[in-house]
């Protein structure tokens, strides 16, 4: 007898859990940006907010495998507030972390658009930060010092779109021919169970230009929140339809680190921009 391991055997393997169970520390902010650009990110059949809100996460996680292991990463979150059908969520934009097959689980199994990246965290003289790092560039920093501690909500759950595609090996050129096989929108949810909260004083937000990560291009007018939460979180997700690909198709090249000129949107360019 012969192991080859390239193959597993289906009938000795037990279905997994359908979610994963994590503990984490996480700055949690959101901010205001243009309503032209908050529309323009979304792919269809998302429609934006009316509020033009973006959620930033960053993330200390202890991930609780099925193997009975437990792996530290860091890991961010981006969003962009919309709905679908009227379910409220938010489309993920970017989502740098650290750890290879984490990210390739999340690209293959929900659609997420995770990247690998080089992550710092600090929790210590009484404030908080967290540094994203792609190709030598921190393109996304967030922190600020402790303040009092907010009452503790209950647990809560909370809803982030993707979209599951394949790119097309030969591509025509033309939206519609741009994915091989169908197009599914993914809907993860997040369920969280904190144990504290903490308001995070003098915010700051800062977006850093990158061709390869271009979160600048979404400018922070107003800190809308930020808060420091400890707790459990449980992850999992679904399908919730099929798409036309060329609903995703101008959206999609951020994922391989495509660099390019991008679109003109007009902009209120009297509003405040906090950037860095």
């Amino acid at each position: 007898m012969a192991r080859l391991r390239y193959v597993k055997d289906l009938a000795a393997t037990t279905t997994p859990a359908t979610g994963t169970r994590h503990v984490v520390r996480s700055i949690r902010a959101r901010y205001e940006t243009d309503p032209a650009i908050a529309r323009a990110l979304l792919p269809r059949p998302l429609v934006a907010c009316e509020r033009p809100e973006i959620f930033v996460q960053f993330a200390h996680v202890s991930m609780h495998l099925a193997s009975g292991t437990v792996t530290t990463i860091g890991a961010a979150t981006v969003g962009v507030a919309c709905t679908h059908e009227g379910r409220p969520g938010h489309y993920v934009l970017a989502m740098p972390m650290e750890g290879e097959f984490v990210v390739i689980a999340g690209r293959e199994k929900f659609g997420e658009p995770k990247k690998i990246a080089r992550t710092r965290f600090s929790d210590e003289g009484g404030a908080v930060r967290g540094v994203v790092e792609r190709h030598g560039i921190d393109f996304l920093e967030l922190g600020g010092r402790l303040g009092e501690p907010l009452e503790t909500p209950a647990p809560f759950t909370e809803h982030f779109y993707c979209f599951k595609a394949q790119p097309a090996i030969a591509p025509t050129g033309r939206p519609e021919d741009a994915f091989d096989g169908t197009v599914f929108l993914t809907r993860l949810v997040w369920e969280r169970n904190y144990t504290s909260v903490r308001r995070v004083l003098d915010p700051e937000l800062v977006l850093r230009e990158s061709p390869f990560d271009p979160l600048v291009d979404v400018p922070v007018r107003r800190i809308l929140s930020m808060e420091f939460a400890e707790g459990g979180t449980r992850t999992s997700g679904e399908l919730v339809c099929e798409v036309p690909g060329a609903y995703l198709a101008g959206h999609f090249g951020q994922r391989m680190d495509e660099v390019h000129a991008g679109i003109e949107v007009p902009t209120d360019a009297a509003a405040e921009v906090h950037g860095g």
